[in-house]
């Protein structure tokens, strides 16, 4: 039995850099789409993540991919990963 399978797997989402203004943190927009339970339509919705970037290689508009992680601080739970593509 491997540490991922006793623990569960770690939650990696794919979204947009809002802002890269502080240093080692780049906030992330991950768009999410739900079908309304009375409604039956799909809306949109999208959720800002704070994420630890070491490198500081992630830039504005970027699409990078983020992991869920320890706690880093008071509200950083996820990390890059890896950026996906450049923004233009």
């Amino acid at each position: 039995m491997t540490a991922d399978s006793s623990r569960g797997r770690r939650k990696v989402r794919v979204g947009v850099v809002v802002s890269d203004a502080r240093d080692k943190t780049v906030t992330v927009e991950v768009p999410n789409q739900m079908t309304h339970p009375r409604y039956h339509k799909v809306v949109r919705t999208s959720t800002k993540l704070h994420a630890h970037d070491e490198a500081n290689d992630a830039k504005l508009g970027d699409t990078v991919r983020i992991m869920e992680t320890r706690p880093l601080s008071k509200q950083k739970r996820w990390r890059v990963v890896e950026v996906v593509e450049r923004a233009r």
